[in-house]
């Protein structure tokens, strides 16, 4: 058994050493630093060559969401973090609800905060974990990987395709020999770590990146955004309250008395705020100007 995963990973980009870091331990600490650095400059160049993948997962994800499905990102280790990180950052960011992005990680929420090796061995637990979701074919499952190979990825991989759910794969290693057969491959191809195999560094980064715009194109697909100002945040705390101030202010040109007093009106919904003001309307009509909008301020404005 050992011996066949030494064969699938020695191969692997992601594996390989990187001949510019081969002295790395006999450098200073400054130099170090500017290694590392170095090699994480190439990060954003190698995402850049995805765009067009990405564009296409976004508009699959956008797409399920218009038709009440969900989506879920599925990794261990790192990738499984990141994958959790980006879901749990959207409810209080885009006023999603928490079922919408949900994030899956081998073994469960407590290797969220320590490691447990060996629980991305297991195929068929990736597959379980979406059963227990109750995937469907409304949905999107995001398999998150730097290696390609992980067996728990793969495994829910397969059963969202199964299932007839679309699939999306972000992998760091080339996949023309991939079994399973994806809707969507986003694979940036960064080259070896700086320190060999260390797949929390360029990988871990790239990553974050995409998962980043997967969300955040989405959101903004969805009209979540107006201009570049996120308008459905959820004021749950004070900062958030005073961050939805702010956004209303700067959206509108009302200074801060009159944003309170709005949002105030508005229930705490910055978007009918928003609508309220610029388009001088009470908060029923304001209200009624966005559903028939889609949820789109811009739109809600003009009409």
């Amino acid at each position: 058994m050992s011996k066949k995963v030494f064969n699938q990973i020695k191969d692997l980009v992601t594996e390989d050493r990187n001949p510019a870091t081969f002295d790395i331990d006999t450098k200073s600490t400054l130099q170090i630093l500017k290694l590392i650095n170095t090699e994480d400059k190439k990060v954003a160049l190698a995402v850049e060559k995805e765009l067009p993948n990405i564009a296409r997962a976004v508009d699959l994800i956008v797409n399920a969401f218009k038709n009440k499905g969900r989506l879920f990102y599925v990794g261990a280790g790192t990738s499984g973090r990141l994958g959790v990180l980006d879901a749990a950052e959207c409810p209080p960011t885009f006023g999603t609800p928490p079922r919408m992005i949900r994030g899956i990680i081998a073994g469960g929420r407590r290797t969220l905060v320590r490691s447990k090796e060996g629980v991305e061995d297991d195929f068929k637990a990736g597959a379980k974990d979406l059963e227990k979701n109750k995937i469907s074919k409304k949905d999107v499952v995001v398999g998150i990987a730097a290696s390609r190979r992980t067996p728990y990825v793969l495994g829910a991989l397969e059963k969202a395709k199964k299932v007839g759910a679309k699939t999306i794969s972000v992998f760091c290693n080339p996949t023309p020999k991939l079994k399973i057969k994806v809707d969507v491959s986003i694979s940036p191809i960064l080259g070896p770590e700086v320190i060999a195999g260390s797949t929390r560094m360029k990988a871990g980064t790239a990553q974050k990146m995409i998962l980043n715009m997967l969300t955040a194109a989405s959101m903004i697909k969805l009209g979540k955004v107006y201009q570049n100002l996120m308008v459905d945040l959820q004021v749950r705390s004070e900062k958030l309250v005073e961050r939805s101030k702010r956004i209303i202010m700067m959206a509108t040109g009302v200074d801060y008395k009159k944003a309170e007093r709005y949002l105030e009106r508005a229930d705490g919904k910055v978007k009918t705020a928003l609508v309220m003001i610029l388009s001088n309307v009470d908060r029923e009509s304001a209200e009624k100007r966005l559903k028939e909008a889609g949820g789109f301020v811009a739109k809600a404005i003009s009409n």
